[in-house]
């Protein structure tokens, strides 16, 4: 039996989709579908739980893959909550499938562990290190659960626990870091260097799970990236995006992103922005070698990013007011951002201190 957590939206409900249809084949013959709530899928069987409690241990009887999706990606949510519940939630599916005898875990991550610099290969290969990094940005989430499943595989021997990585997710509803740079009036550029973008269709992603859940596909140290294949140019992304870009230095560019997000005033942490400025491109020669082929290119995806688009201006993840845009479209583009994250840092120290 292969059971999914979060199953009740987002990716978790496109893969219990994916596996229902296949139900009653040998590979899957019965589908667990666990959320802390009953949703509207058939041909699948609910056992409520709540992915942060230790009961969870009790509903996971006769599992033999367990593939964990309830994970907490908004921005909206406070960086130490979030923290708090991605981390708490991972160990807790990583305990209580050990505690039932559950052969088998997934967990999802991101290809934000690897970092981005403008240095990097393109591609860069599945078995690349992971960057250090504790910020209180989803990369920081990553990294300490990908810390988390070393330490389980260290103690649990018997439990086989493989990571996929997706590319920045692209999907509807989803409000991320990368659909509201694209809701920017411009795209931040740093000088002197050249991005290469690649994203990954939460479709796509849904489909690598299932290939990973049904036929045990793990590459090396046990980890599988999922991705759109190849990379765009930043002329291609801004062709097919209709929009144009502007070019600051690193300094002011990573400088301004470090203070902001310490006022908490944007919540794009530094390491983050990195990857809307330099690359990180992946092959994903696991998924490639068993027979895997992603549905969306990436100018495919990057066009149903801009569909998906909430409509609400915003710069580096931060929400814009309709001053603000006004000030961004005039003049020059990049002092312009410079003079909106100064007016922001005002306005919040000044309410801060009548507090």
């Amino acid at each position: 039996m292969v059971a999914v957590t979060g199953a009740a939206s987002g990716v978790g409900r496109l893969l219990v989709q994916r596996l229902a249809e296949r139900n009653g084949s040998v590979a899957a013959r019965e589908v667990v579908a666990i959320d802390d709530e009953f949703s509207d899928l058939d041909g699948v069987t609910w056992r409520i739980a709540d992915v942060c409690d230790p009961g969870l241990v009790s509903r996971l009887d006769g599992i033999d893959v367990l593939v964990h999706t309830a994970d907490d990606r908004s921005l909206d949510t406070k960086p130490a909550k979030r923290r708090q519940h991605n981390v708490r939630a991972a160990q807790t599916v990583l305990t209580a499938a050990a505690a039932s005898g559950v052969p088998r875990v997934i967990l999802v991550t991101g290809t934000m562990v690897y970092g981005a610099a403008p240095d990097n290969p393109v591609p860069l290969p599945e078995d690349a290190p992971r960057v250090s990094d504790n910020s209180a940005g989803l990369t920081g989430d990553f990294a300490e659960i990908e810390a988390l499943v070393e330490r389980a595989r260290r103690a649990h021997p018997s439990l086989s626990v493989t990571v996929v990585r997706p590319a920045p997710l692209v999907g509807p509803g989803l409000d991320t870091l990368l659909s509201r740079h694209f809701s920017a009036p411009r795209l931040l550029t740093v000088k002197g260097h050249e991005q290469r973008w690649q994203f990954c269709h939460v479709d796509d992603l849904a489909g690598a799970l299932e290939l990973c859940a049904l036929h045990g596909v793990e590459g090396a140290d046990g980890v599988v990236t999922v991705a759109s294949e190849g990379s765009l140019s930043q002329e291609e992304v801004e062709e097919i995006a209709g929009m144009k870009s502007f070019e600051v230095t690193a300094n002011l560019a990573f400088g301004a992103i470090r203070r902001l997000h310490q006022a908490r005033i944007t919540p794009a942490a530094e390491g983050e922005l990195k990857h809307l400025v330099y690359p990180c491109v992946v092959d994903c020669r696991t998924l490639r070698e068993a027979g895997w082929k992603p549905r969306y290119g990436n100018g495919e995806v990057l066009t149903a990013l801009l569909e998906y688009r909430s409509g609400k201006p915003a710069l580096v993840g931060r929400e814009l007011g309709a001053k603000e845009v006004t000030i961004t479209a005039a003049g020059a583009a990049g002092a312009a951002a410079a003079a909106i994250g100064t007016a922001a840092a005002i306005r919040h120290l000044r309410r801060r201190g009548r507090g």
